[in-house]
């Protein structure tokens, strides 16, 4: 489906704070009756099998906020979205914390799934965020390198 640009529609915020997933889904809904799907992703920070007491994630002050909102930009000119939002996290992060936040409002269903979808896998591999492992020994783990999953998923929206 494709949809013509207008001014931002999906709202975009990196925070150290957490996030509230169904206040922010209310927030775009709230007195709207064109709505008819919202779907919302929450990714959350994995223990890696009981090892991680934390990940860490880094990034560059507005440039992160920058190329998340143009893939926010991209998203609202492929797909008819009536609002959205897009929290990333950053600083020390728990197991079962989370991580980032994506909500698509659209009057149907499968535009406000993919749009999500898209988000996310753009946001996986060209948001600039910088992950560290903190293991629960007590040991500075590694950084986290990218994944291959990550590229042949963002890669199937570039024939669309």
């Amino acid at each position: 489906m494709e949809c013509a640009s207008s001014p931002a529609r999906i709202a975009v915020r990196i925070q150290r704070e957490d996030f509230d997933a169904a206040a922010q889904a209310n927030a775009l809904t709230r007195g709207r009756a064109d709505v008819g799907a919202v779907v919302t992703f929450t990714g959350l920070c994995r223990d890696e099998g009981g090892k991680l007491a934390a990940l860490e994630l880094e990034h560059y002050p507005g440039m992160a906020e920058d190329e998340i909102a143009r893939v926010a930009a991209e998203a609202e000119s492929r797909w008819p979205i009536l609002g959205g939002v897009a929290i990333h996290r950053y600083g020390k992060i728990a197991p079962g914390e989370n991580i980032v936040l994506v909500v698509i409002a659209s009057s149907h269903r499968a535009a406000a799934f993919e749009a999500a979808e898209f988000m996310m896998d753009y946001l996986k591999t060209r948001a600039p965020f910088w992950k560290k492992e903190h293991l629960k020994d007590g040991r500075e783990g590694a950084w986290v390198e990218a994944k291959d999953v990550d590229d042949a998923a963002a890669d199937r929206w570039r024939a669309t």
